[in-house]
This record gives structure tokens, C-alpha cells and sequence, in this order.
């Protein structure tokens, strides 16, 4: 009997080890798959970024960049107005046109990407490239509104400009369809090996606390796993990325990761907590009966006193 108690045992703690390892497993895919990979999501989590000033920077930077060189191959004195097109820029990227134009270049970018990656018909030997044609004649109109020199030679040229390269679309579309299995198939694995696990187990309510604490302990290494991620994709960048917008930029993508780790903490910690606490054993305090009746068979002695007189 001990021996098939203790097999029980050995099988439920396998099978909650596994379901605890696959959480935090199953979150981040879930992440990837739903999150990241819907167009309308993805748009609505970086919208925010227009107004934050490094994104801002970065973007009049790297368009000002741009700008100039473009003058300055098609006209005398472009380098001259170099700080006039960069101050237009910082103006213009905190106008209402620059978050419609943030929106739609990333709405832009993020559906040529999403295409490439779901379309099995696609070629994978080019690479994925989009048209930014509709953002620069936006900017275009905003500058030759505010009577920028120059402005009306800001080419806006329907160019196919390369956002992945042709040798990592094929890993990227192998990556993606197994994220989008993973996403589906993990959580239902999860839940199968927890509830078999419990199921089977000699002692259900230990397996149980245990579960809750493997829970907890995969939201708290998810958790450091965004935290170390940050900081190793930060410095792999290269020195032409403004890192405070990259920043910006990984911390608005990872926020549902971020708040999804917590979440696993709080409910493993507290299903754990729980179970324990109402597996204690409660000292109950007896109610004082009616006090028994007890009968004597003696009777108090009488003291006789004598009083002898000699005479």
C-alpha cells in the first residue's frame, strides 16, 4: 500500500512539474501569438508612443537625416537648412498629424510583416519591403504648410523599402507557425498535466500547494526573463539606435508580458496560500457541559464537646 501511495506521489509530481514549467511557456507564446502578431493590437499599443519625447526625437533625427541628404543631392545649400528641417520636424512630430502618420506607417509596416509571415505561398527568397510613400507625403504637406525652404523637393517616391531581410524571412515564417501551434497547444497541456496530476496524487492537497507554488515561481522568472531581455536587447543594439526610444518601444510591447507575469505570481501564490491555510488543523474548544452531580455519603461530623469537671 505504501508503495503504490508512493508511485502516486512520484507521477503527480511529475506531471505538476511539467505543468508549472509550461506556463510561463504557454504565456509568453500566448503573448507572441495573439499579442504581437494582431495588427490592430500591436497598432494600439504603440500609439501611445507619438507623444513620448524620445520617440519623438528619434523619428525627427532620423527623418531630418534623411531629408537632408535627400536636398543636398538635389540641391545647392541643403546642408544650410539642415537645423531649419530638423526644428520643422520636432514641431511637426508633436501635431496630430504626426500620430496619424505614426499609426498608419506602423500599421503599414506591421501588415507587410504579419503577410509575409502567414502567406505559405509567398516567395521567402526576397525581402519584406513596404511603401512609406503616404507617410512622407504627409510630412511633406506639414512642412511646405509651415513655409519650409525646400519642402516642395522632398521627394515622395513609391520605393520598396526593406524592413526584413531576405535570409530571415524563411526562419521568421518557420518561428511564427510554431509560435501560432504553441499558443494553443501549451496552455491545454498545462491545464491536462495540473489536473492529473492533483488528480492521481496520494495526497491532493500538497500537490496542490505545490502546484500554486510552481505558478508563482514561473511568473517570477518570466518576470526577470522581460526584465534580462530588456537589458540584453538594449545592448545589442547598434550606436545609430536611439536607445531611449528603443527603450520606449520594448517596454510598450512587453507591458501585457509584464503585467501577465504578476498575474501568475499573485494567483500561484495565492491558490498555494489558500490550500495551506485551510489544510491547518483548527483547535476547537470544547463547550463546557452541564456540570455533573455528585452525590456525598457522608455527613459532616459533629464535634461533641465534653467538659469534664473533677471535683
Amino acid at each position: 500500500m505504501g508503495s503504490w501511495s508512493g508511485t502516486r506521489d512520484s507521477v503527480a509530481a511529475a506531471c505538476v512539474a511539467l505543468a508549472c514549467l509550461l506556463v510561463p511557456l504557454a504565456v509568453l507564446a500566448g503573448w507572441a501569438a495573439y499579442d504581437l502578431a494582431d495588427t490592430g493590437r500591436y497598432v494600439r499599443t504603440v500609439a501611445p508612443l507619438a507623444g513620448d519625447p524620445a520617440v519623438q526625437e528619434a523619428v525627427a533625427d532620423a527623418v531630418g537625416d534623411e531629408v537632408v541628404r535627400e536636398l543636398e543631392a538635389r540641391t545647392e545649400g541643403g546642408s544650410a537648412v539642415g537645423p531649419f528641417v530638423r526644428d520643422a520636424l520636432e514641431s511637426f512630430t508633436r501635431t496630430d498629424a504626426f500620430r496619424t502618420a505614426w499609426e498608419a506607417g506602423n500599421r503599414t509596416v506591421h501588415d507587410a510583416v504579419l503577410h509575409a509571415l502567414r502567406d505559405t505561398d509567398a516567395p521567402s527568397t526576397g525581402p519584406v519591403t513596404v511603401d512609406l510613400a503616404p507617410v512622407t507625403a504627409q510630412v511633406k504637406q506639414r512642412l511646405e504648410a509651415d513655409h519650409m525652404p525646400y519642402a516642395h523637393h522632398i521627394p515622395v517616391e513609391h520605393t520598396a523599402l526593406p524592413v526584413v531581410p531576405a535570409e530571415e524571412v524563411a526562419g521568421l515564417r518557420r518561428g511564427y507557425r510554431l509560435l501560432d501551434a504553441a499558443a494553443l497547444l501549451l496552455p491545454l497541456t498545462a491545464v491536462a498535466l495540473a489536473v492529473t496530476g492533483v488528480t492521481v496524487a496520494a495526497s491532493r492537497r500538497r500537490t496542490l500547494t505545490a502546484a500554486g507554488l510552481g505558478v508563482a515561481l514561473g511568473g517570477a522568472l518570466l518576470a526577470l526573463a522581460v526584465v534580462l531581455g530588456r537589458r540584453l536587447t538594449l545592448a545589442d543594439l547598434p550606436d545609430t539606435v536611439h536607445r531611449p526610444a528603443a527603450a520606449a518601444v520594448y517596454d510598450a510591447l512587453t507591458a501585457t508580458l509584464h503585467t501577465a507575469s504578476w498575474v501568475l505570481l499573485a494567483v500561484g501564490a495565492t491558490v498555494a496560500l489558500t490550500v495551506w491555510l485551510t489544510g491547518r488543523p483548527v483547535l476547537r474548544r470544547r463547550r463546557p457541559g452541564p456540570a455533573p452531580i455528585t452525590y456525598s455519603t457522608t455527613t459532616p461530623a459533629r464535634t461533641r464537646t465534653r467538659t469534664r469537671t473533677r471535683t
